[in-house]
């Protein structure tokens, strides 16, 4: 036959096409089979059933049979090609679309986001607010000690000392000039990123030769007095009349702007200090944190924002001093080579250090090297240096509630701005569920968790916000959080947006960990929160605050299964089933949990409602929820055949997703077993899943990152990708996808699927064609490989050649995406080699 045989043929009228295959009806049907791979016939046998019945009653009662079976067998086709639907769609109708691709990337993403392997309750918990490791004892808790600071002097031994140990970050000279012209400086920044350390250095240096006896550099208590106005009169001396005494002082006081009711000073209060300052040849600096409060005084005259020292730096001027009395000269060399060690970057998990964290780092570091730590311990010191963090952050952040003032009548609390209050905690614990995804996204699901956190904690009040506060730079300072341009699934399609991730991959672990462990109160709202992110339609945020979930129930696996997992897996939306299944697969991550997983899933398989069994199909298709991939099939073949196949749709779905696994040659002789099976549900079961095997991307389904052999080839249909990389699979694949090809009741579906492998690999993409795709011979030559395996095991005879012959035929006369003359062509070749299109032609023509 030759290769153009099919284009010119494609032009003829159907009706006088003298090359049609025998037994094809017309362009729209096409050829039957006969045995291959394990056909049983069956469809033959409807033809010699007719005829017996004829013979029998008749023919008007032949005839009725006739119609009869033809009904049935339209049915039966029918019932395939409903099964063959998304089986996650239900809920949008049924031809509503989801993306599985976007849905596996959001997994991949949480998983790598959560799934550390770090273990926070190895680091000693106790004394929280200070890393305890061996001597090495270092106060980390910078809200605390700030919080805890006594107005006084500075003395000049801490003075001294932080000369000799302060790393200037940059900008620093442009603070010192502004400070020295101004009197008077708003320095604001993040807790704990060396501010406060700062502003004492830029004191100290304006103040060399200041006061005397009431010292130099003074701290100003924030809970003593008025604030700006307070300090106002401090300089002056104050009730004791000392003015005189503290000419050339330095001042330090620190506003606390995110408590209930605390109001900024205006710009006439800075004013007025700064005049008073002049006069008294002294100077202030006022420190604040970033946000809302603090960004008119940070926009006005007096404020800059304090950058953060180079961690690098801090570390080295850390070690420096910890190794002096080693006189080791080669000691530092030796642990700044430890500090670049990649398991040590890794059990750190930041990527930028505080000096209180760099200071711990450097006593670990150093002790390792004197022998005081073994290197085990120096990586429980460097995991906990996140943990720490992570209490900081939410450690008696409503404590100012427990006391609030009441409202003047003596009887009703004032508790207006817990709103405002629970924001920055709410966007940490957003940012650690949702890391990695759209801005708006974490803004979103923070401002619903600040509701809920309200809510929990004064429930007969109605939370109010400002609807104009919100600064993004704050949020990402307060949160150590950084933005980047990445890609965003949006309807199935990708887009450049706005991304957010933690400075550091051991934060999201870290926050998860002490919200759920140190504070159970907190457990309440979260759980309504994880809920509702349930519902959201976008995956990105679905999906991820599964995986939050499931990390969440390994640290308390009756309470996550109980108020998470259970309730969601019976819920009647797939997409809170899907919700569940995912949390309870990331716990069957953990070893610990696996067990008890398994014995759950199994459980629901065999005994649970329809609910249950469609949520454990669900989990066995990522293929940890079973003790082998045989145990799954046997599972998922379980829920598909029961109560007539009403699950079969979700089963084959899982059953294809299972073929991602290196054990697809197990998946795929099951199969096999289903299709020869006596009874119609599993036949049912073998061919539906045939037919989604050939149009289920590989993106779709993989769990893998790019970088594996199916990975890399993340576009291309599922079916080409497995015959690339699991050549000695080619065959088994050609014919099952056959044994489909030529049943009755599957043959429409799986010309159908047919037909799409082909368009998706002559244009290049699965679903439209690549721009410029049109008219290219061959189509996308990275699937070449892929077809030029596949289609000649699936045309190893005439008839089979006969049935490519009439698709790609019809794919020509298609009025909306003809397919071309040279894209016919070129799969032709592929299908046919040139040894056996030769032989063909000496047929026809002998």
């Amino acid at each position: 036959m030759a290769d153009e045989a099919v284009a010119e043929r494609a032009a003829e009228p159907a009706s006088h096409d003298p090359q049609k295959p025998q037994g094809s009806r017309s362009p729209e049907a096409p050829p039957r089979g006969g045995e291959r791979g394990g056909e049983r016939g069956r469809d033959r046998g409807d033809g010699q059933a007719q005829g017996e019945a004829e013979a029998h009653d008749g023919p008007e009662a032949g005839d009725d049979e006739a119609a009869e079976r033809a009904k049935e067998r339209e049915r039966a086709a029918d019932r395939i090609k409903d099964l063959t639907r998304d089986p996650l769609a239900e809920e949008d109708g049924e031809d509503g679309p989801t993306d599985l691709a976007a849905a596996a990337r959001a997994r991949r993403a949480g998983r790598k986001l959560l799934t550390s392997g770090r273990d926070f309750t190895s680091f000693d918990r106790s004394r929280i607010g200070h890393a305890h490791i061996g001597d090495i004892n270092v106060s980390l808790d910078a809200r605390r000690s700030g919080v805890a600071m006594r107005g006084g002097p500075v003395p000049e031994e801490e003075l001294r000392r932080l000369r000799r140990a302060h790393v200037e970050p940059a900008g620093y000279v442009r603070l010192r000039r502004a400070l020295e012209s101004r009197r008077l400086l708003v320095l604001g920044g993040a807790p704990g990123t060396g501010r406060t350390s700062t502003a004492l250095a830029l004191l100290d240096e304006v103040t060399r030769d200041g006061a005397g006896d009431g010292g130099r550099v003074r701290r100003v208590d924030p809970h003593q007095g008025e604030g700006v106005r307070g300090l106002v009169g401090d300089v002056n001396g104050g009730e004791g009349g000392e003015g005189g005494e503290r000419r050339g002082t330095g001042y330090l006081l620190e506003l606390a702007l995110d408590r209930p009711g605390t109001l900024p000073p205006d710009e006439m209060d800075l004013d007025q200090l700064a005049s008073t300052l002049a006069e008294g040849d002294a100077y202030a600096v006022v420190v604040v944190s970033v946000g809302s409060a603090a960004n008119p005084l940070l926009a006005g005259r007096y404020g800059m924002v304090c950058p953060p020292a180079p961690s690098q730096e801090l570390v080295t001027v850390r070690l420096r001093e910890r190794l002096e009395e080693a006189r080791d000269h080669e000691a530092l060399e030796r642990a700044a080579r430890i500090a670049e060690d990649p398991e040590v970057i890794e059990a750190v998990g930041l990527d930028d250090l505080r000096p209180a964290e760099a200071e711990l780092l450097a006593s670990l570091l150093a002790e390792h090297l004197l022998g005081s730590l073994t290197r085990e311990e120096l990586l429980a010191g460097c995991r906990g240096i996140a943990a720490v963090q992570a209490h900081e952050w939410f450690a008696g952040v409503d404590r100012a509630l427990a006391a609030a003032p009441s409202s003047g009548d003596g009887r009703t609390p004032v508790r207006s701005a817990t709103a405002a209050l629970f924001h920055p905690v709410a966007f940490r614990i957003a940012l650690a569920v949702l890391g990695g995804g759209s801005h708006s996204a974490v803004s979103a699901a923070a401002h619903l968790l600040t509701w809920e956190l309200s809510v929990q904690s004064d429930p007969d009040s109605t939370p109010s916000r400002p609807l104009f506060c919100d600064d993004p730079e704050s949020d990402r300072a307060l949160s150590r959080a950084r933005s980047d341009n990445g890609a965003i699934d949006v309807a199935g399609a990708e887009v450049t947006g706005q991304l957010i991730f933690y400075r550091g991959s051991a934060l999201p672990a870290a926050v998860l960990a002490e919200i759920w462990d140190r504070h159970f109160p907190v457990r309440a709202p979260v759980v309504r929160w994880l809920r509702l992110l349930a519902d959201d339609p976008r995956p990105q945020v679905s999906v991820r605050a599964a995986v939050a979930a499931g990390e969440l129930s390994v640290r308390d696996f009756e309470y996550g299964f109980g108020e998470l997992v259970r309730p969601l897996a019976e819920a009647s939306s797939p997409r809170r089933r899907v919700f569940a299944a995912t949390a309870l697969d990331q716990v069957a991550g953990h070893a610990s949990h696996r067990k008890a997983v398994r014995k759950v899933v199994d459980d629901w398989s065999r005994y649970g409602t329809a609910s249950l069994r469609w949520t454990a199909a669900m989990t066995l298709g990522h293929g940890r929820a079973a003790d082998s991939v045989d145990a799954a099939l046997d599972a998922l073949a379980r829920i598909g055949v029961r109560d007539q196949g009403r699950q079969l749709a979700v089963a084959s779905l899982n059953v294809v997703r299972l073929l991602t696994l290196p054990e697809c040659a197990t998946v795929l002789r099951r199969l096999g077993q289903w299709a020869e099976h006596r009874r119609e549900e599993y036949q049912d079961l073998a061919l539906v899943t045939i037919v989604r095997l050939a149009t289920t991307g590989v993106d779709e389904v993989l769990d893998d990152e790019p970088g594996t052999p199916l990975g890399d080839r993340g576009d291309w249909p599922l079916l080409l990708a497995l015959a690339v990389t699991r050549p000695e699979l080619t065959g088994t694949l050609a014919d099952l996808l056959w044994t489909a090809l030529n049943t009755a009741r599957s043959r429409d579906v799986a010309f159908d699927a047919l037909e799409a492998l082909l368009r998706s690999a002559s244009r290049g993409e699965r679903g439209e064609g690549r721009e410029g795709g049109e008219g290219r011979e061959g189509g996308d030559d990275r699937m070449r490989p892929g077809l030029a395996a596949l289609l000649p095991a699936l045309t190893s005879d005439e008839h089979d050649r006969q049935q490519l012959e009439w698709l790609l035929r019809r794919m020509m006369r298609d009025q909306d995406r003809p397919l071309t003359t040279e894209q016919a062509s070129a799969l032709w070749r592929l299908a046919v080699p040139a040894r056996q299109r030769r032989s063909d032609e000496e047929e026809s023509h002998g």
